[in-house]
């Protein structure tokens, strides 16, 4: 009812509804967003209230990751049969119900496990970046690279909002009031969704922005068994598609980079050197700021120049980022230097990399096709996750970590210019 009130006073005033939609969406992702980043802020009190080892608490986050992406092609498949409002309903409730949980009763490492790797992954899974991709797609006609610029910069804006929060938070009161809040916040997402939200323009008699005529909605056909089996026989589908194993390979990099190293051991590494968590959490906030504006004029960029091009330029300027940033002795002038230089392409490479798969894999399964290429970006960051905690538990130090992530990220740089020109195809890819 309150969806239809407000669908009605703004087209009066010639607002489409579908920037409602896009905000619900916006807010749902950065509050994820800070739910997905909110445990690199507490390795260091958990290892100290716990005794657990940096390795133990990164192989959580690390099934964290890819439970994040493995959700994916699936995440698109229940959006197409439930619904996008009743699966970011249920994906938030759970993730309220792990940090709910780990608030309750944890006290050993299987409930860590279980309530940050299992269901906070699955849950944020739900609602990453194939639901920007299907909100663009389903509400938007025109200004798609954009969308997908803002939805995606709504990670990074989660960091610039929530990161340096929570740290403070937890410096101040303990990790446990830092994640109450994010609790908190969780709850006032699911309120907006289950206000605002709606599924298609055609349930409140609009077109799709920049149409003119409303667009009917496709009938559900198939048992639930297919819908469940539909990301495997998509996966079938483009299999043979070397332009999918390409973007598939590279966002494997892209998530080791970011998510997998930057976002989870960033802080500890800073504290390694003497920094406070608060300052650490800061220089995340800096990058924040420069990704969201990276990744908005990433999207507008994506809709005017070759997207292969605009791949190489950002992963060849994060693989300079991570090489330069172990020789900046972590002074306040070189880490800010970093901090816009890797800031500036953190999610920049999601435009493009959507815009490649809807052109070659058609609109009607780009969320699915998108959704197992994000799910090689949550294992890329998984194995780093992982694999930079434990260099650091054997070896002391981080250092190697971001050389190895550096020399990936210029082997991706190399490999998307051997992206074909996009061309869509159907049935079996090429």
């Amino acid at each position: 009812m309150l969806a239809s009130l407000l669908a009605g006073s703004l087209m009066r005033r010639r607002i489409h509804y579908s920037w409602i939609v896009a905000s619900v969406t916006f807010l749902t992702m950065l509050v994820m967003a800070g739910a997905v980043g909110a445990p690199g802020v507490f390795i260091v009190p958990l290892q100290n209230e716990f005794g657990w080892q940096t390795a133990d608490i990164s192989s959580a986050l690390a099934i964290r990751f890819a439970l994040f992406g493995l959700m994916g092609p699936f995440a698109g498949a229940f959006m197409n049969h439930f619904g996008m409002r009743k699966v970011m309903v249920t994906a938030i409730v759970v993730v309220m119900i792990g940090f709910g949980g780990s608030l309750l009763f944890m006290t050993e490492f299987w409930q860590l496990v279980l309530c940050w790797g299992v269901l906070v992954g699955a849950g944020t899974g739900l609602t990453a970046m194939v639901l920007g991709a299907t909100v663009a797609t389903r509400w938007f006609s025109s200004r798609r690279g954009l969308i997908i610029g803002l939805l995606a910069a709504s990670s990074a804006t989660g960091q610039l909002v929530f990161l340096p929060l929570l740290a403070r938070l937890t410096e101040n009161f303990g990790w446990r009031t830092a994640l109450a809040f994010i609790c908190v916040m969780l709850a006032v997402a699911v309120v907006a969704v289950l206000a605002l939200m709606r599924d298609h323009p055609a349930d409140l008699g609009l077109p799709l922005y920049g149409e003119t005529e409303p667009q009917a909605i496709s009938a559900k056909t198939g048992t639930l068994r297919q819908m469940l089996l539909m990301p495997l026989t998509v996966l079938r589908d483009v299999s043979g598609s070397m332009t999918f194993w390409i973007l598939f390979a590279t966002f494997f990099i892209c998530g080791a980079s970011t998510s997998g190293l930057i976002q989870t051991h960033f802080v500890t590494m800073c504290g390694d050197f003497g920094l406070l968590a608060t300052s650490a959490a800061g220089l995340l906030a800096v990058m924040g700021i420069f990704d969201f504006i990276g990744t908005v004029g990433s999207g507008w960029l994506s809709d005017r120049y070759d997207n292969r091009w605009l791949l190489f330029m950002y992963y060849g300027l994060r693989g300079v980022a991570l090489i330069i940033l172990p020789f900046t002795d972590f002074a306040v002038f070189g880490l800010s230097i970093f901090a816009i230089l890797y800031g500036l392409d953190w999610i920049a490479t999601v435009p493009p990399t959507i815009k490649l798969t809807a052109a070659t894999f058609g609109v009607q399964r780009a969320n699915i096709v998108f959704g197992w290429i994000f799910a090689a970006h949550q294992l890329g960051a998984a194995f780093a996750a992982y694999g930079a905690g434990m260099i650091r538990t054997v070896l002391a130090t981080y250092t190697p970590s971001f050389f190895i992530a550096g020399m990936l990220c210029f082997i991706a740089a190399l490999v998307a210019l051997a992206i074909a020109r996009p061309a869509p195809i159907t049935g079996n890819a090429r």
